[in-house]
C-alpha cells in the first residue's frame, strides 16, 4: 500500500475550495540524486529505494555507506526535501525529515527542494503526499520513458500542476493522511492476529 489513500475523497472537499493551482518548477528546485560506491568505512547515508517501506516512509535504521570526500556538498539532503522516486515501475515520494542525519540520495531519485520564498505556502509532507495520490501517480506514469527501466524525466516533473490550498488546510489533510496510516497498520495487525486464533 502507497500514501494514495481512500481519504482522498474525504480530502477533495478540502482542496475544493480557495485552492491555487501551481506547477512544481514554480514552487521548488529539482535536482537528481548522485552516483556513489559504497563503501564499509563511510560517513554519508546513500538512500536508495530499499531504504523506504511500503508506505515511502525511511526506515529507521540506516548505515553510512560513502564518504565525505567523495560528494558535493549540496547534495547533501535538508530537512524538508522531497524525495520522488522517478526510476522503475514503482514510484513514490517521501519527505526527508532527519535532522542529524547526513544523506545523500541515489539517482534512483529527484530531491525537490522548496523555494526559501514558497516555504510560507506549503508543507513539505504535503507535497509528498500529493505526488504519492494516484490521479499524479497515473498521469506521471504515462509520461515514463524507457522499456527496461522507465523513468520520469525532470521536465515532466517541473510542469506538474499541483493543487495549493492554505496552509492550515495542507496541516489537516497531512493529519488525516496519518491516522488512515495507523488505522490501516491496526486493521493489518488485528487480521495478522485472527489468523493465529
Amino acid at each position: 500500500m502507497t500514501f494514495h489513500i481512500s481519504g482522498f475523497i474525504f480530502v477533495g472537499v478540502l482542496l475544493k475550495n480557495k485552492s491555487l493551482k501551481i506547477t512544481l518548477g514554480e514552487i521548488a528546485a529539482i535536482q537528481t540524486g548522485v552516483f556513489a560506491k559504497p563503501v564499509t568505512d563511510g560517513e554519508v547515508v546513500y538512500l536508495q529505494a530499499k531504504n523506504f517501506d511500503e508506505f515511502g516512509k525511511l526506515q529507521t535504521k540506516l548505515y553510512p555507506e560513502i564518504q565525505y570526500q567523495s560528494i558535493n556538498e549540496h547534495h547533501l539532503l535538508l530537512k524538508g526535501d522531497v524525495l520522488f522516486a522517478a526510476k522503475g515501475v514503482k514510484n513514490f515520494a517521501s519527505c526527508f525529515d532527519r535532522n542529524n542525519l547526513s544523506a545523500v540520495a541515489s539517482t534512483s531519485f529527484f530531491v525537490i527542494r522548496i523555494y526559501p520564498k514558497q516555504r510560507e505556502n506549503i508543507v513539505p509532507d504535503y507535497l509528498a503526499w500529493m505526488l504519492n495520490q494516484e490521479n499524479i501517480q497515473s498521469f506521471l506514469n504515462q509520461k515514463a520513458r524507457g522499456t527496461s527501466i522507465p523513468s520520469i524525466r525532470k521536465t515532466d516533473l517541473e510542469a506538474l500542476e499541483i493543487e495549493l490550498p492554505p496552509i492550515e488546510k495542507q496541516r489537516i489533510i497531512i493529519q488525516l493522511a496519518e491516522l488512515m496510516e495507523k488505522e490501516y497498520a491496526l486493521r493489518e495487525q488485528l487480521q495478522n492476529l485472527r489468523k493465529n486464533l
